[in-house]
């Protein structure tokens, strides 16, 4: 125990010496931190922007329906799915889609679309659609009408008050037709959501296809996506044949491989960082120990013996590494949460490249608790494993040359 007094004694003795060392280690943790932050706030945005536009974070159909999208494979909502999902606490919304293809036609005219049935106010809590409406009016329970999307809307020369022709084919073979009244356009950040959807009420969309009480998909959704793998497991275990749920992640492949690739490439980033980390502090543990040569060799003259030596210079480093990261992790919240609150916005070819691809033009924070105490953990332990030196150097320090240091 006097050992450690010591050791936190001698800190002190020379302040400035204490705080340059632990300085390296604090702008260590800020720095790996704040990259940490903005590369999952990134991720969390690219997710956010698939399950809040559109997706979902879950889903459940029909075995038959993943394997052929036909109408034709659409279910009825039964009181036993209705009551497992009703049950799971982890579920904060849900709402019942029924999606199908069809032909929109607008005088001469015409394009595939993709249309989807929804319950305005349910498919507003999940995914938010009403904040896409640019112009019109959105829809309600009694609407006859639907929302085109703003580039499909351009192309078939529509506008709020027009009215658009759906053709198509319907449950069973049926002919699907119908004309209805533009109440809305649409504007996704996504391009490609802009170029082909037409939202309806699924009352309205179970008409057109003669699928009465039929859905295709019912959307869920979790609090956020660190809340998925357990709602999930919970819903797998609950949910059998020939009903099920899949994750975003296994909508949306193509995307869990862009996360992936980045990650590699963040990895590879951020070991060059913890290398630079990891010389800057070797540098002033270097300084330390060098600007101490004297005072060692005088304490070894004076009858301590070397292991208790190493002791103090152990608790020494430990103490600095523990100042450095604390501090670095007390820093870092706060300016990693300012920029999570207020995300640094693109311009130029950067946010053309981000539209492009569906994602708002904005630099995203993460302010979820891992990238932080990881960050002080990692460069702690990369402080400890450098305190190697100090101990080696006690026992290597040659007597007679520290005292003429």
């Amino acid at each position: 125990m006097k050992l450690i007094i010591i050791a936190w004694r001698n800190l002190w003795r020379k302040p400035w010496r204490t705080i340059i060392t632990s300085g390296s280690i604090f702008f260590g943790v800020l720095l790996s931190a704040f990259m940490t932050s903005m590369q999952y706030g990134s991720y969390e945005s690219m997710i956010s922007n698939v399950v809040k536009f559109y997706s979902g974070y879950m889903q459940i159909f029909t075995e038959e329906y993943h394997d052929n999208k036909t109408i034709n494979n659409t279910f009825i909502l039964n009181d036993s799915i209705k009551s497992i999902i009703d049950n799971e606490d982890g579920i904060t919304h849900y709402t019942p889609r029924l999606e199908y293809f069809s032909l929109a036609s607008s005088n001469e005219i015409t394009k595939g679309s993709i249309i989807i049935g929804v319950d305005p106010s349910g498919e507003d809590d999940v995914t938010g659609l009403k904040k896409w409406v640019k112009e019109g009016s959105y829809l309600d329970n009694n609407s006859d009408g639907v929302l085109v999307a703003v580039e499909l809307a351009k192309y078939l020369q529509l506008g709020v008050g027009d009215t658009i022709v759906l053709y198509g084919q319907g449950y069973h073979g049926v002919m699907a037709a119908g004309v209805y009244p533009v109440r809305g356009i649409l504007e996704f950040p996504s391009p490609e959501l802009n170029k082909q959807f037409i939202y309806m009420t699924l009352t309205n969309t179970q008409e057109l296809f003669s699928a009465p009480d039929r859905l295709s998909s019912i959307v869920l959704m979790v609090e956020d996506n660190y809340h998925l793998p357990h709602v999930l497991r919970n819903l797998n275990k609950e949910i059998k044949l020939p009903y099920m749920v899949m994750s975003w992640m296994e909508l949306q492949p193509e995307l869990v491989q862009m996360i992936d690739g980045d990650k590699a490439g963040g990895y590879f980033m951020k070991s060059l960082l913890y290398i630079i980390i990891t010389f800057g502090i070797l540098g002033t543990i270097l300084m330390m120990v060098s600007e101490r040569k004297r005072e060692l060799g005088v304490m070894i003259a004076i009858g301590l013996q070397r292991t208790k030596l190493s002791v103090i210079l152990f608790f020494e480093t430990f103490f600095i590494g523990v100042l450095g990261a604390l501090s670095g992790l007390l820093v870092s919240i706060p300016i990693c949460y300012y920029y999570f609150i207020n995300p640094i916005p693109l311009t130029g070819d950067a946010a053309k490249t981000m539209i492009d691809m569906g994602i708002e033009p904005f630099m995203y924070f993460s302010m979820q608790p891992d990238v932080f105490y990881t960050q002080a953990f990692v460069v702690f332990i990369i402080t400890m494993a450098i305190s190697v030196y100090p101990i080696i150097k006690s026992y290597t320090l040659k007597l007679t040359s520290a005292l003429r240091a």
